[in-house]
């Protein structure tokens, strides 16, 4: 049985791919940007015994790590679809 997606089958999926490469590197960037700050907030806000900013920080470094896990994720899980797919 050969079914498999033909990505040549639309027009201009080249850009597609370029625009969706861009946007990955784009999120990719700022999830470390703001890993940065709110690790040096969290830092901070416990230093001097603001907990309420800390958690916030805190948050802040979750959300930031957990961005990045599905932004860099869903390409491995995508290209795993794609060669089980060929496989098939």
């Amino acid at each position: 049985m050969g079914v498999f997606p033909d990505f040549d089958g639309l027009g201009g999926i080249g850009d597609l791919r370029a625009v969706v490469g861009a946007l990955l590197t784009f999120v990719l960037i700022v999830a470390v940007l703001m890993l940065i700050v709110s690790a040096i907030a969290w830092a901070i806000a416990t230093a001097h015994g603001n907990y309420a900013t800390a958690s916030k920080g805190r948050i802040g470094v979750l959300v930031a790590v957990g961005a990045a896990v599905l932004a860099g994720g869903s390409v491995a899980w995508m290209n795993w679809l794609l060669n089980l797919g060929q496989q098939l």
